[in-house]
Parts: structure tokens; sequence; C-alpha cells
């Protein structure tokens, strides 16, 4: 193996992908993934801390950008700034990254431990979005619902943008999405 060879994070990203699916989440070792991309576990370890980062790397960064969405919106209401954070995610959730993000999607759907950290970093989101609307004085029990309703606004879009025969990009689910939300809002749920 070489000591060094370029783009070695998508290289190991992309092997781990493939054991995962071929194999499952749980059978696949680092050293597996490593082996896979041509690369050493020690190479493996500067770019992830564990095989399950191959799948959460970044979160931070995405956090941070929808949170900026919530200061930046320019209407304080939680559906214009629903629309305001997901055309900020769109940045994030274009189409030379689907490919990626449904077979990320496929492996956590099918490995509960990994649901779970995914729940616990919508988790950690709706914290974050729920800091930025109290930041711009909306108190505290509303900031709540309304960053949930962001985060559910979010989720739903982006289960659309992985799903197999979705064409259209990111910012338009993602309006729609809010759309649909508004006529439920604006309907007796009863009806």
């Amino acid at each position: 193996m070489a000591r060094w060879q370029p783009d070695a994070g998508e290289r190991l990203r992309a092997a781990a992908l493939d054991l995962f699916a071929e194999q499952g989440f749980e059978q696949t070792s680092v050293a597996q993934i490593a082996r896979r991309a041509e690369l050493t576990e020690r190479t493996f370890y500067r770019y992830y801390a564990d095989k399950r980062e191959v799948l959460f790397q970044g979160q931070e960064q995405l956090n941070d950008a929808l949170a900026a969405g919530v200061a930046a919106a320019a209407e304080p209401g939680p559906l214009a700034v629903a629309v305001q954070v997901l055309d900020r995610a769109a940045t994030f959730f274009d189409e030379e990254r689907r490919p990626f993000s449904r077979r990320r999607q496929q492996v956590i759907d099918a490995n509960p431990e990994l649901l779970e950290r995914e729940r616990a970093k919508m988790a950690h989101l709706s914290d974050a979005l729920a800091e930025g609307f109290r930041a711009r004085g909306v108190p505290a029990v509303r900031a709540a619902l309304a960053a949930g309703t962001v985060v559910s606004a979010f989720q739903v879009t982006f289960g659309l943008w992985v799903a197999p025969d979705e064409a259209r990009g990111f910012a338009e689910l993602g309006r729609a999405v809010v759309d649909e939300l508004r006529s439920a809002l604006a309907t007796d749920v009863a009806s």
C-alpha cells in the first residue's frame, strides 16, 4: 500500500458503503474498510473516529449552517424560517451527493443502533434551532415548537430526496413540503 494516495477519505467512504451493503454494518470492520480502499487502518483513523463516522461526519457543519438559516431568516414565523433553513440545507444536498445519501440512508435504516444515532442527531439539530429562535426573542415553548416544525420539514424533505425514483432537487422538495405543511395547518385536521 502506498503511504499517501489522493482522495483517501472519499475512497474510505466508498469502500465502507460497499462493505456495509454487501455484508452489513455490524459485520464490517475498520480493517476491512481500509483494505478495500487499499489504505491502512491508521489512514482510516486519520479521517474517521470510527466506522459510524463514515455515515455521520459533517453533522456539526450542517447544524451550524441550518442554525445560521434561523438567524438569517427575514421573517420570524416557523414556516418562513423553514424555507430559509431548507434552502441552506440544499447547499449540502446537491445532486452529486444524492447517490451517497441514498446508500447511507439504506445502511442507517437497516441498523437500529444507527437509527438511534440518527434520531439523536435530529434532537441535537432541534436544540440548535430552538436556541436560534430564542436568540431572535421567541419565547422558549414557541421556540421549541418552531424548531420541531423546521426539523420535521427537514426530515420529510430529506426522506423524499433520497427516495429511489425522486429527481427533484432538495430546495424544490423543501418548498413543496413547507407548502404541504401550510395547507395542513390551514385546514381542520379532522376533515
